[in-house]
């Protein structure tokens, strides 16, 4: 993780500043990028997520941006967090493209400097009590930005890149890093936990192989090897929008930038209905 800390800090900051770039330079933003969301509502999103990660990284100096919620936020699951977003938005009500994108680089170098005397390792309590290193936080930050600089830049025509070793720090810096601490509520759904055991194996050549293995109910990280169901190849930014509900499990496929294989590829869809992430903001025209 330390060795990759540096590229996550560069890697927010120049990611930040082209998703502020593409905003300011909208000719509409009331332009629908999502069903729910013009251009001007999804910056205000990503600008409350920097916002909180500051005050979350420098708690002694920063107060809660929104203290009404912090209950709400404590407690969301990956079913709940559509509801808490829109709750974030109607407590912010800038919508000035300009103004919100001074608030986010603001905010971007609070995050970049508290990171300056943060032990990337170090956990801090992050949406549904889980727990979350330093690193991943900022690399959660980065894939918002490009998941929803996406969204915008599909609306828009304007152009966006998702560079794949950027992408990547999602899935090995947040979504591994999370799974190695504490899930929190995150992944509770209320229904009954199946007990077969599902293992896969994930491998980029932008990430470090892991094996992620779901049995009843939770899921832990193991290092490849036997007793592997699924192997999964990937180009890590396909593989996010895929998770986030932007691109089709067929479209990525289709294009070879998602693979599966193993001995029992069928159990695939069985791991994605437990281990799943938000996509609640669907693309206008929903994913195949």
């Amino acid at each position: 993780m330390h060795s990759r800390w540096s590229a996550t800090r560069d890697s927010l900051r120049e990611t930040g500043d082209r998703f502020v770039e593409m905003v300011s330079s909208s000719r509409d933003p009331r332009a629908k990028v999502t069903a729910d969301w013009s251009v001007a509502d999804t910056a205000a999103h990503v600008a409350t997520i920097a916002s909180l990660y500051a005050s979350i990284l420098r708690p002694d100096e920063l107060p809660h941006p929104f203290p009404a919620l912090e209950g709400h936020i404590l407690a969301a699951t990956v079913d709940t967090v559509a509801r808490l977003n829109d709750m974030v938005l109607r407590d912010f009500t800038e919508r000035d493209p300009q103004v919100l994108g001074r608030r986010l680089r603001a905010d971007i170098d609070r995050i970049l400097r508290a990171g300056e005397h943060l032990d990337p390792a170090t956990p801090v309590t992050w949406l549904g009590g889980a727990r979350v290193p330093a690193a991943g936080v900022l690399a959660h930050l980065i894939n918002e930005l490009m998941i929803h600089g996406w969204d915008i830049a599909r609306a828009t025509g304007a152009h966006w890149a998702m560079p794949p070793q950027d992408a990547a720090l999602f899935f090995d810096m947040f979504l591994i890093g999370v799974l190695r601490h504490d899930i929190g509520r995150l992944l509770d759904t209320g229904e009954p936990a199946r007990g077969r055991r599902i293992a896969v194996e994930f491998r980029s050549r932008h990430t470090v192989p892991v094996t992620l293995v779901l049995r009843d109910g939770r899921v832990s990280v193991e290092e490849p090897g036997g007793g592997t169901d699924v192997r999964l190849s990937f180009d890590p930014a396909t593989l996010n929008l895929m998770l986030f509900g932007r691109v089709g499990k067929v479209r990525a496929a289709l294009t070879g930038k998602v693979r599966v294989a193993g001995p029992r590829p069928w159990l695939l869809p069985a791991f994605l209905r437990a281990v799943r992430l938000p996509s609640n903001s669907y693309p206008l025209s929903r994913p195949d």
